[in-house]
């Protein structure tokens, strides 16, 4: 989809959203996956970066597969029930934490009586079944793999409480080289509209893709929830972030958000 327009494109696999900005600037990637909160605290930061294209959103549609699951024997219920507990994070300010404090700061719960500790996804149903922490936040594969051993169950699939279709994940640029390279901009976005396509027409094909890209195993491709895609970001989308990240302290001012997006 991208060759047939003109791109060569060679996608890089990076260990950590955090550094997806800082590769930007320094050139050495030029589109990135951030996360928003990722993305807010760059601009904060200094950084030059700015969004020019949506990619996976919210799906409120999608109540399975993910949430905070808490160990068997917890006795968790409710958000306030998390209070003095310890619940693993993939990674601390990133996009399922930040969400879940909201979640909990909506439900009446104070996020900061919360003892979040970072657990890798793919060790989360080890460390919870140790007992090392309470709860998690998942999502597929890895949260039916808890949920089938018993080691833990859904206390809430808390992203469905959060506003529909808000942005996961934006693609993003330095902006000098956005400004440069319009045309393939407009090639990347075509080529993404092109492929949101075939994975609503074709998801059995798509998850077989999945595959050949990840080497999942079979079993653990079919559990995965295909995303849902937008390629057009609102200013409204960062605002809502921004003002996330702010209640969290994460940033201490707002951003012009109707200048971070390209279109």
């Amino acid at each position: 989809m991208f060759a047939k327009r003109g791109l060569d494109v060679t996608p890089v696999l990076i260990a950590l959203n955090s550094t997806i900005p800082s590769a930007l600037v320094g050139g050495s990637i030029q589109i990135g996956g951030t996360t928003p909160p990722v993305l807010l605290q760059a601009v904060e930061g200094g950084l030059d970066v700015v969004v020019i294209a949506g990619g996976a959103v919210n799906d409120v549609r999608n109540t399975d597969g993910a949430g905070v699951v808490a160990r068997i024997g917890t006795g968790i219920k409710s958000p306030r029930d998390f209070e003095g507990r310890r619940v693993g994070v993939p990674g601390l300010g990133a996009y399922m934490h930040v969400m879940f404090r909201r979640w909990l700061t909506e439900h009446g719960a104070d996020y900061k009586k919360v003892n979040f500790v970072e657990v890798p996804l793919a060790q989360a149903g080890d460390i919870l079944k140790s007992g090392n922490v309470d709860a998690v936040l998942v999502g597929e594969p890895f949260y039916s793999r808890i949920v089938r051993a018993r080691t833990g169950y859904l206390v809430a699939p808390y992203f469905i409480e959060m506003p529909d279709s808000l942005f996961a994940i934006y693609y993003s640029s330095n902006t000098d080289w956005a400004k440069r390279n319009p045309a393939a901009i407009k090639a990347f976005r075509e080529a993404l509209a092109e492929a949101s396509a075939y994975l609503a027409a074709k998801p059995a094909l798509s998850r077989q893709i999945l595959g050949r890209a990840t080497r999942l195993p079979p079993d653990v491709v079919e559990s995965v929830v295909l995303p849902t895609l937008k390629l057009t970001v609102p200013p409204s989308d960062l605002r809502w972030w921004a003002e996330t990240l702010q209640s969290q302290g994460m940033i201490k001012a707002m951003p012009n958000t109707d200048r971070l997006v390209i279109n």
